[in-house]
């Protein structure tokens, strides 16, 4: 799959998610062979206000290319010139403007995120005046609509492409159902049928086989993965493994996935305090941990700890007893 001048390994795609696609997480997931990683959700006033904790957020190693960094905003000049900043500095391969962000304190404070979509014209704005002042390709990431009584993503789709956006990454919910209910995929294979952009599609892709029958459904050109990478970064080596050779993936054994959390905490200590990691890592766990034996209790002390290394410690005497 090919976004603007950037070819991709494949068409499988991390969703950007607040508090998870940091760069230790974006750097799991492209050992397992994702083929485009989107940062986290990055504020373009806090990046214009040389905010310290959002620089941060902006860092990207080169290992994890090619990488998309999101914006999000509700200003044409403030998302231009925090794009334009973005570029000089770390220098992405793409970047991405969130419009589906369904979370109160975005869609509903301001115009940002999934409010977007109740205002095309300042959509097309925003696309326009982004996509013109920079190098690289401009995506987008949108919904459905705001709710079912004002579905617009088709409207959108080509009101973002007629301004020069190079990709569409839709979640197949409006910003009312929030995460709930079933991801629309008649919806999405009408915007891919209504653009000539590539479409990405987003929604209730947990395993191989959902997957594979999406893409088929659809025809979309790429599947961007979002909760269900969550302790599992390895979907995106089973979903191309099933997608191009019918190879039925292995099931990992607890042993493995317990490696893969504390290889997880070690990439997040190279980048952050270890206080910040503690506090991080206590919900991330608990996606890695989901379904192995005994692993409540574990789940309790890791709560209760207060050194990283001591949950490091943890992890290990836990996988011996297994």
């Amino acid at each position: 799959m090919k976004i603007g001048n950037v070819e991709l390994k494949n068409n499988l795609v991390l969703a950007p998610m607040a508090g998870f696609t940091d760069l230790a997480f974006r750097k799991l997931c492209k050992e397992y062979d994702c083929g485009l990683v989107v940062s986290e959700m990055i504020s373009d006033k806090a990046i214009l206000y040389d905010n310290d904790k959002t620089m941060k957020m902006l860092k990207i190693d080169d290992v994890e290319r090619p990488v998309c960094i999101q914006l999000f905003g509700d200003s044409p000049k403030s998302l231009k010139e925090a794009a334009i900043k973005v570029c000089n500095l770390v220098k992405p391969d793409m970047l991405n403007i969130n419009m589906g962000c369904p979370v109160p304190k975005i869609a509903i404070k301001s115009k940002s995120g999934s409010s977007l979509m109740k205002y095309p014209d300042l959509i097309g704005e925003i696309v326009k005046e982004v996509s013109s002042a920079i190098d690289v390709p401009l995506t987008v990431k949108i919904r459905t609509g705001w709710d079912l009584n004002s579905i617009n993503c088709v409207e959108i789709a080509k009101i973002v492409e007629l301004n020069g956006a190079k990709a569409i990454f839709i979640h197949g919910r409006t910003r009312s159902q929030g995460y709930s209910g079933k991801a629309d995929w008649d919806l999405i294979k009408q915007v891919k049928e209504a653009v000539s952009i590539p479409v990405i599609g987003n929604g209730d892709i947990e395993n191989e086989k959902q997957a594979k029958k999406k893409l088929e459904y659809s025809k979309v050109d790429g599947l961007m993965i979002g909760r269900g990478c969550l302790g599992r970064p390895y979907i995106f080596k089973d979903i191309n493994d099933y997608i191009k050779y019918n190879k039925i993936p292995r099931q990992r054994t607890p042993q493995e996935i317990i490696d893969l959390a504390i290889k997880h905490i070690n990439y997040a200590l190279k980048e952050k305090n270890e206080r910040q990691v503690l506090l991080e890592m206590r919900s991330i766990l608990g996606f890695y941990l989901k379904g192995i034996n005994n692993s409540k209790e574990i789940k309790v002390e890791i709560n209760k700890i207060n050194n990283i290394y001591d949950i490091i410690n943890l992890l290990n005497e836990f996988k011996e007893t297994l």
